[in-house]
């Protein structure tokens, strides 16, 4: 009912005798978006609200509540001091000024005036559930211990109802205090509320605020909104459009003694603004640029065909004035100087904008490369170069594996690492303001390092052994290799072939020719070649057929064999050093024998055995399917045969029985059920393996049932 239209507000006090006090108390509306009339009005259509002000003292004991009445209520204007900027149309703020006369005898402890009101604008971005949170305003009449008359500070005039994004903003926060005491600014967090009326004794909770702001970063700006505190003036550049909640307390001291703190609470609208000029210059891109300084205008505006005047700050003559766009300005003496630019000078809408540039020689240093060193006595000197003054200084880092880590002098000398490898020099210049930094790298050199890496040891004849190379030099190197064999290789990773048996040995030498002119050396002095066995079986028949497939296998391998392994070409296997295998089907099977001596060294033999096919066909004339496992079974037996397709056949031509399996026959039944005593047609088809020749065979067959 009562939300957005509170928009800010304060409280301050005048003495007028010692028992009697002026109480003013000023409160703000949103008369754009708000809709509840200021408290202590009548308006015939919103609940009235009455406005009261709350008094306390000594240990927060209530003395009483005072009706302060209507309030006498103006229309601030939305202006800006600023010709160039328009005013916009969305902001609306009526003021409304309470005053009421309180007598207050002097009392031990002082009295806290306290007036609340609920609730903010719904709006506002910096603070939590902003529709939800009122504002206390209070303030504090000191006892006669502290002070015997006081009259509390109250601010000058109220801020811009908006300020303009992207556009900096200035403001004269300042206060007047009755007495002439001693006033300190800050920016300070506002007091909630949480409701109107009777307020509760202090201290009040600050209110709620929306992270990353707070009451001294009220507000997204860059740069951050700030406060002088001896002065009062409030500068920031806002870059969010939106409203935000302020305060600004000024602290009152008589002498060293705090008397009482005064907050003002208020909204900034943040807009984006029409502004017809804004007076800017590039920044300087060094402090050492020399004496000529170039300046790049970067003004914008809207307003066509302006002027513009520049003062360069040069003190010492009349004539550091320019009237061009981007002059160029040579100083006579090094130093800092505040220069202006005014864009449109003269005219009721003009801008200035005031940077400090500063004017000294140009600095470059660097120093000269280092030629690589060897880590043994190693040692390094440097020297500054480049453009510096006299008395520029220097600052090395060396890293903090060198003696010494660092220096300041010009060119230090004698700097040594205390491990191989590359390191980054820092040399870092100063001239009164002016900073120079360069970076260059030196390498100190690790001697070369010969290694062979790890393989096996032990190996068996003859032993074919790739080396591996596990060197390491910062610097070209060359290899040789030294064989007990009698070779020698240049190679990076040479192969050599050790035999006969025995134990060899390998030497590496690696050589660097420049820098570091260094030799180092590897060996290896046990390369076991153990003998290797030979393996042979033999077996009979060598030639057999498919009837007499049973072979005999005997070893024939070297005497050192100890363990023996037969593969007999159709999945089976042995152990065995002499073995007994038959075959099942005809065909060409390789044989191999694998044998291995006690040095885990191992040989193999490939052999072949051919298993010739033989052919047999012959077919039954009857059987007698009556289940006493005699004759049950109608089966032709085909031997030497693919292809296989037999099929049984009533005596009207019926197909009642077939299969493609040679070893399965006919149990007279057909669809799961004995099929009649009588004569029964079959015929069978092959494939001859003999004579590779196709065939088909048809005959009867006689089935009898024994009832």
């Amino acid at each position: 009912m009562f939300s957005t239209h509170i928009v800010g507000g304060e409280i301050f006090y005048d003495q007028i005798n010692d028992s009697t006090y002026k109480v003013t108390v000023k409160i703000y509306r949103d008369c754009f978006n708000g809709q509840a009339p200021f408290p202590g009005i009548h308006d015939g259509m919103s609940p009235f609200v009455p406005s009261i002000l709350t008094v306390y003292y000594g240990n927060n004991l209530i003395l009483d509540t005072f009706n302060i009445g209507a309030p006498i209520v103006t229309n601030i204007p939305p202006t800006i001091n600023n010709p160039c900027i328009h005013p916009p149309n969305t902001v609306c703020v009526e003021e409304g000024v309470y005053t009421y006369t309180l007598n207050l005898p002097p009392k031990t402890g002082g009295y806290y005036l306290a007036y609340q009101v609920v609730f903010r604008n719904n709006s506002i971005l910096n603070l939590q559930n902003p529709g939800m949170q009122g504002a206390t305003y209070y303030t504090f009449i000191p006892g006669p211990e502290i002070a015997l008359t006081n009259s509390s500070p109250r601010y000058a005039s109220f801020p811009p109802l908006f300020i303009c994004n992207n556009v900096t903003f200035t403001f004269d926060h300042k206060a007047i205090d009755p007495d002439g005491d001693q006033l300190v600014y800050s920016l300070c967090a506002p007091f909630n509320a949480a409701s109107s009326g009777l307020a509760p004794p202090p201290p009040y909770a600050n209110v709620n605020y929306v992270s990353p702001f707070s009451g001294s970063n009220p507000i997204s700006a860059n740069p951050a909104f700030s406060i002088n505190p001896t002065t009062g003036v409030l500068t920031g550049k806002p870059n969010l459009t939106g409203q935000f909640v302020v305060g600004v307390c000024v602290q009152e001291f008589r002498g060293n003694t705090l008397i009482n703190t005064h907050l003002r609470d208020f909204q900034f609208n943040v807009l984006p603004c029409i502004v017809d000029i804004v007076s800017a210059y590039a920044n300087q891109k060094s402090e050492c640029e020399g004496s000529t300084i170039t300046f790049t205008n970067s003004t914008s505006t809207n307003i066509s065909g302006i002027n513009y005047h520049w003062d360069f700050g040069d003190l010492t003559i009349l004539s550091d004035t320019s009237d061009a766009s981007n002059p160029t300005y040579t100083y006579q003496d090094t130093g800092k100087y505040e220069v202006l630019l005014i864009a449109n000078p003269s005219k009721s809408c003009s801008d200035t904008a005031i940077q400090t540039i500063y004017v000294y020689p140009k600095l470059e240093i660097n120093f000269p490369p280092e030629n690589k060193q060897c880590f043994k006595n190693n040692s390094f000197n440097f020297s500054a170069q480049g453009v510096y003054l006299p008395y520029a200084t220097f600052n090395w880092d060396f890293s903090s594996s060198a003696t010494p880590n660092t220096s300041t002098l010009k060119n230090p000398v004698n700097v040594t690492y205390n491990q191989p490898g590359k390191y980054f020099v820092t040399l870092i210049a100063k001239e009164h303001t002016c900073i120079d930094t360069f970076i260059d790298s030196v390498r100190v050199i690790v001697p070369p390092t010969a290694k062979i890496n790890n393989f096996p040891s032990v190996w068996c004849d003859p032993a074919t052994v790739a080396f591996s190379n596990g060197s390491s030099s910062d610097l070209p190197v060359t290899y040789e290799w030294l064989f007990s064999n009698g070779n020698t290789s240049k190679a990076f990773e040479p192969i050599q072939i050790f035999t006969p048996p025995g134990i060899y040995s390998a030497t590496l030498i690696v050589k660097t020719a420049s820098v570091c002119i260094d030799t180092s050396i590897a060996s290896i002095h046990n390369i076991i070649v153990n003998p290797t066995p030979q393996a042979n079986f033999i077996f009979t028949p060598t030639v057999t057929t498919i009837f007499d497939p049973e072979i005999f296998f005997e070893d024939a391998s070297s005497a050192d064999v100890i363990t023996w392994h037969y593969d007999f070409g159709d999945g089976s296997s042995s152990t065995f050093f002499n073995e007994k295998h038959t075959y099942t089907l005809p065909g060409t099977y390789g044989l191999n024998e694998t044998v291995t001596n006690k040095y885990g060294c191992s040989d193999h033999i490939k052999k072949e055995i051919k298993i010739l096919p033989e052919f047999r066909f012959w077919a039954p004339n009857a059987f007698t399917p009556d289940e006493n496992l005699l004759n049950d079974y109608f089966m032709p037996i085909a031997i030497g045969v693919t292809d296989y397709q037999f099929d049984v056949f009533s005596r009207w031509g019926e197909l009642i029985y077939s299969t493609k399996n040679p070893q399965e026959g006919w149990n007279g039944s057909y669809k799961g059920k004995g099929c009649e005593q009588g004569i029964y047609a079959w015929q069978v088809t092959f494939k001859n393996l003999v004579s590779f020749n196709n065939e088909v065979h048809n005959g009867h067959v006689l089935l009898l049932r024994n009832n």
